[in-house]
């Protein structure tokens, strides 16, 4: 069975929720490291007031018990404590009132969804599009993926993540094993490892911030222990980097993304781009260098997965654009809602668990069973094919 998940929720509306279905049963899961995941994407310099608000924890309401999945589709929760202040607003039923008393937006904002889905779906009201278009959605898709992360790990699969640029200040390059940059990047406000850019960064999103603006940033993941193979080159939609690209790109506010050297492949030769090819006893065979991030032909080579991703500042601004009110058609003033100047931080941690989430899923492809067991057994045999290759 394919592994895929669905989510459902808006922002302001009781809970985000979850189903994932294909995971293989006797999975031990960790309820405190999934709450940790959720812990760490709200924090980070720059975040709103929603995140003093909320106070994430994923509540597990199906195909787990006694800590270990059944092989049943596994449901999560995550409840919006800021639910309290919409209930009348985001009721499910009819309410009477004026536009003001529902809250209703009719002046699109640049840069969000407003305006389109509310054309695609023929919406007066846009708050039916904010609501679900909202970052917000993000919390539940890293629960999603913070699952696949124990699934991973389980195979010796290690995940980490930092930001490498906030607007015009980029952190400088450094060679800490994963371990250490996760240790290090988890004690930073923005996840970086130089303290000295930490500090730049944090002033630049004050200014950012006082300015009535927003900005964004790159941010990195690093996967390494990943087993040659995952993916295929044999059809477009098997690509594995075809397909974390697509899950980078389906983050909120992400515009960009690059694997390995990304775009700098297009600017120097090929003698330093490729990866040259060689052989040992002990490793079999590996790389020299990692300049394509862990893939070639569109299949893991057995190097770490580097992959960044460009988050465009967020479009809710303090000091609105111009827009159209879709009532009157006359210039205004762009609707503000609450927002974060900057959330590179916290796209970060997302990057992490879209990416965890798409490695999992091209692993079971290849090892998948019906219980966690028959899965080690089909992982061994291929590991001890590879080994006498």
């Amino acid at each position: 069975m394919t592994l895929r998940y669905l989510t459902s929720g808006e922002t302001h509306g009781p809970q985000l929720t979850a189903i994932i279905e294909g995971l293989p049963s006797n999975l031990e899961l960790d309820f405190e490291a999934l709450n940790f995941e959720l812990a760490r994407r709200q924090k980070g310099y720059g975040r709103g007031r929603r995140m003093q608000i909320e106070k994430d924890t994923a509540q597990i309401v199906g195909g787990v018990r006694h800590g270990y999945t059944t092989g049943a589709p596994v449901g999560l929760v995550v409840e919006n404590n800021d639910w309290k202040h919409w209930r009348n607003i985001m009721n499910i039923e009819p309410i009477e009132g004026t536009d003001e008393e529902k809250r209703r937006v009719h002046r699109p904002r640049p840069g969000h969804a407003d305006l389109n889905g509310g054309l695609k779906y023929n919406l007066k009201d846009l708050r039916n599009v904010l609501e679900r278009s909202s970052a917000r959605e993000t919390a539940v898709r890293v629960a999603v993926g913070a699952v696949a992360k124990q699934l991973l790990q389980r195979f010796g699969i290690k995940i980490g993540g930092q930001v490498i640029r906030i607007g015009e200040i980029e952190a400088p390059p450094h060679h800490l094993p994963l371990d250490e940059l996760v240790k290090v990047t988890e004690d930073s406000s923005v996840r970086v490892v130089d303290k000295e850019t930490e500090k730049k960064m944090e002033a630049y999103i004050d200014q950012i911030k006082a300015d009535g603006d927003s900005i964004g940033g790159i941010v990195e993941c690093i996967v390494e222990g990943v087993p040659v193979g995952l993916g295929s080159h044999v059809q477009y939609d098997r690509k594995l980097d075809g397909r974390i690209a697509q899950a980078v790109m389906s983050i909120n506010a992400f515009k960009g993304v690059e694997i390995g050297i990304g775009f700098e492949a297009g600017t120097i030769p090929g003698s330093q781009v490729h990866d040259e090819i060689l052989y040992s006893e002990e490793r079999g065979y590996y790389r020299a260098s990692n300049r394509l991030g862990g893939f070639e032909g569109g299949m893991t080579n057995g190097m770490p997965i580097v992959v960044r991703g460009v988050m465009k500042p967020i479009p809710t601004l303090y000091k609105p654009l111009q827009s159209v009110d879709i009532d009157t058609k006359e210039p205004f003033t762009a609707q503000v809602e609450r927002s974060d100047a900057c959330a590179v931080p916290a796209a970060s941690v997302v990057l992490e668990h879209v990416v965890a989430w798409e490695v999992a899923k091209a692993f079971l492809e290849k090892f998948g069973g019906d219980s966690i067991e028959e899965v080690e057994r089909n992982y061994k045999g291929y590991l001890a094919q590879l080994e006498s290759y």
